[in-house]
């Protein structure tokens, strides 16, 4: 067992996820129990308690059997004297100690916490220097034993974690669990558009040397395939970040990791080195990245950028790092493709053939999730280089939806991009694939605007497919319309209850059914082998497929290939936490065997005491909800433990789960049929607008 330490500090919110109930719970065990742990820390609004009090109370109160050490860990972590992020470095540099020199960690873990701080720092020096080098800005830095000494249970609480999940998964769900709770601190590169990235830099040959000079948490680099005899380098402003992404990066392989901490523009660590790579999501809209300290840069080889150009003077910067022939991938907001003030520069880097492809990416796919992202593709042309003719332009709007959410169609996205920008690779060239992708002559891009926004030089493609297909939409919305008829509950179903002489049974609830052993509960965290589907609240709540995948949905387990996710069966019930709105979502054959999401809870019955159906009908109910839900200034939380359903005996189960299985037949053909619906008015407008259908085909 993990040793207690009785120095952890936990909040309300913590408590909620360790008894798996909602904050309002915890604020009532508060009120109605006299002997529930005082406050130890925090504030009169939101206090802390001690992690060892709360547990015991937990236990006690028959809340809690044992504190998963997943969750035991991550409260550790959180509440550690010097911030989370401290802990995180501490626990990272454990981690690569246990990853690299197992025998060790034996020994230093095997006597007391006191004398273990004492020993730590002169063998984690040994071993950071062995992997980051000795060069004296190298950016993570050694703690010493006085530091090290709150650490100590949280390093064996790690180890015994690793043990099961592997260093590099136990570090991955440290660190996704601290962006996910700060998400405003860190600017994150989802680990689709990062593979995408990756995946286009190392088209022709991986590279051995990449470098990502605004580095954040290491998506970027840690996205790169590995080849032997690899070198990642990484910069950020932040030496947190710095250090994190280095132990990050140390961890997932044994490639060759340097990374630095200082601002890339003002004081580059790298003016002396080349990459065959550089990878980059750079800061958006900074006004303040030194434009009035670099006029004369040498780095400004296509022109000096303005003050609102932050962004080029980044894909410059890209330029300048890379080997002649090397290949840059930077996220881009699209503005940069198209503001006045930047026109000069883009119209030298498409003459000098620097820049070789823009592509637009779905809104939705990376932050800032508002805005539809460009991919920009340059190379830096060498001596004898001939400047391209053409420009690759790639649309992906249309291939995801414009939210975003639906992430089992973004293969498509990336298999569409790379397929355009590999068929240019080999052929230099791409016919026109309309509303897709088009190789543009850079002569025509030349004007006086040098607007290179994809979707303003490629043709339309022919409306949803052309009049056959609206004509087939046509036909699939009439029977999505007459089957929606045929499911509508009869009238004598619409008739009020006569409920006068009914005795009404009486109610339990999901949290006395789960204690009794009728059901079992459990929390979603998408967690799981890279590439497992994973079921969204999002799908939930429109009866979708699920949508995610382990590595998008968690953003903390990435990669996590030996955890063990919680997996959808049928007959199970899903319930988004989340929200305030309604919905209960019977597991099928269909759906079973994905990983349940996070915001979910699913609720899996005894067959031989509950009828799914029955249940996740009463679970729906709209008051069943009200008086369940806790409510913040902005947000709605369901405590599914508090959901009411009657005590029925099989039988009478039974009668209402026929008639809620039916009732979501309706559901999901009234629901396709509005899909239909607004699928083929969207296509007869745009056949209509864009010249493609006649006016005599509406």
């Amino acid at each position: 067992m993990t040793p207690r330490n009785d120095t952890t500090e936990v909040t309300a919110a913590g408590i909620a996820r360790l008894a798996g109930v909602g904050r309002a719970a915890v604020s009532n065990w508060r009120r109605r129990h006299g002997d529930f742990p005082k406050p130890v820390g925090g504030t009169e609004t939101s206090p802390s308690f001690a992690l060892a009090q709360v547990e015991d109370w937990l236990r006690a109160q028959g809340k809690l059997v044992e504190v998963p050490l997943r969750e035991r860990l991550w409260q550790q972590l959180a509440g550690h004297p010097a911030g989370p992020v401290i802990a995180l470095l501490h626990t990272g540099c454990g981690l690569l100690l246990l990853r690299d020199r197992p025998t060790d960690w034996l020994a230093v873990s095997a006597v007391s916490d006191e004398r273990m701080a004492q020993l730590l720092p002169d063998v984690l020096d040994e071993t950071v220097t062995m992997r980051f080098g000795v060069r004296r800005r190298r950016a993570v830095r050694i703690p010493a034993a006085a530091e090290l000494l709150p650490s100590v249970p949280l390093l064996r609480a790690a180890a015994e974690l690793a043990s099961e999940l592997g260093a590099k998964q136990t570090y991955e769900f440290l660190l996704g669990r601290q962006t996910d709770a700060n998400p405003r601190q860190y600017t994150l590169t989802p680990t689709g558009p990062a593979e995408l990235m990756a995946r286009i830099a190392g088209s022709a040959a991986l590279p051995g040397t990449v470098l990502d000079p605004a580095c954040g948490t290491g998506a970027l680099l840690r996205a790169v395939p590995p080849r032997p005899d690899q070198y990642l380098y990484g910069q950020d402003s932040s030496p947190e970040l710095a250090a994190l992404t280095a132990l990050r990066l140390a961890l997932h392989s044994d490639a060759t990791v340097r990374t630095m901490a200082a601002d890339t523009l003002r004081a580059d660590a790298y003016d002396d080195r080349k990459a065959e790579a550089v990878l980059c999501h750079p800061p958006f809209n900074e006004r303040n990245w030194g434009h009035d300290e670099l006029a004369y840069d040498a780095r400004w080889e296509y022109g000096f950028p303005a003050r609102s150009e932050s962004e080029l003077a980044w894909v410059q910067h890209a330029l300048a790092r890379l080997t002649d022939g090397g290949t840059a991938v930077l996220l881009m907001p699209p503005a940069a493709a198209s503001r006045r003030s930047g026109r000069r520069i883009r119209a030298d880097l498409l003459r000098r053939g620097a820049l070789r492809a823009v592509i637009a990416l779905p809104a939705g796919t990376a932050p800032p999730y508002n805005l539809p992202l460009h991919i920009w593709v340059l190379r830096k042309p060498g001596p004898a280089a001939k400047p391209a003719p053409e420009l690759l332009l790639v649309e992906t709007a249309g291939v995801l939806a414009a939210d975003g959410r639906d992430k089992q169609l973004w293969p498509a996205v990336q298999d569409a991009v790379l397929d355009a920008w590999e068929h240019v690779e080999r052929h230099g060239t791409l016919d026109e694939r309309p509303g897709t992708a088009r190789s543009v002559p850079v002569l025509e891009l030349l004007d006086d605007e040098v607007d290179l926004a994809p979707a303003r030089h490629l043709p339309p493609p022919a409306a949803a497919g052309g009049g056959a297909e609206l004509l087939s939409v046509r036909q699939g919305l009439g029977e999505a319309l007459r089957r929606a008829a045929d499911l509508a509950p009869p009238p004598a179903d619409l008739a009020p209850a006569d409920t006068e002489d009914t005795p009404r049974p009486p109610l339990t609830t999901v949290g006395e059914l789960a204690r009794a052993g009728a059901l079992t509960l459990h929390t979603g965290t998408g967690e799981g082998p890279g590439g497992t589907p994973v079921l969204t609240d999002h799908d939930v709540l429109t009866g979708a497929a699920p949508s995610g995948t382990a590595h998008e949905s968690t953003g903390s387990a990435a990669g996590a290939d030996d955890v063990e996710p919680v997996r959808t069966a049928p007959g199970d019930v899903v319930v988004p936490v989340f929200g305030g709105g309604t919905a209960a979502r019977v597991i099928d054959e269909a759906t079973a065997g994905a990983a349940l999401g996070r915001g979910l809870a699913l609720l899996r019955p005894d067959p031989a005491a509950l009828d799914p159906w029955f249940l996740a009908g009463f679970l729906r109910g709209t008051a069943n909800h009200r008086q369940a839900s806790s409510y913040a200034s902005t947000s709605a939380r369901l405590d599914v433990r508090r959901l009411q359903l009657p005590r029925l005996p099989p039988a009478g189960q039974h009668a209402y789960g026929e008639r809620f299985r039916r009732l979501a037949e309706f559901e999901d053909a009234v629901r396709r049929a509005a899909l239909l619906g607004d699928r083929l008015v969207r296509g007869m407008h745009d056949g209509l607008t864009e010249g493609t259908l006649p006016p005599g085909a509406a």
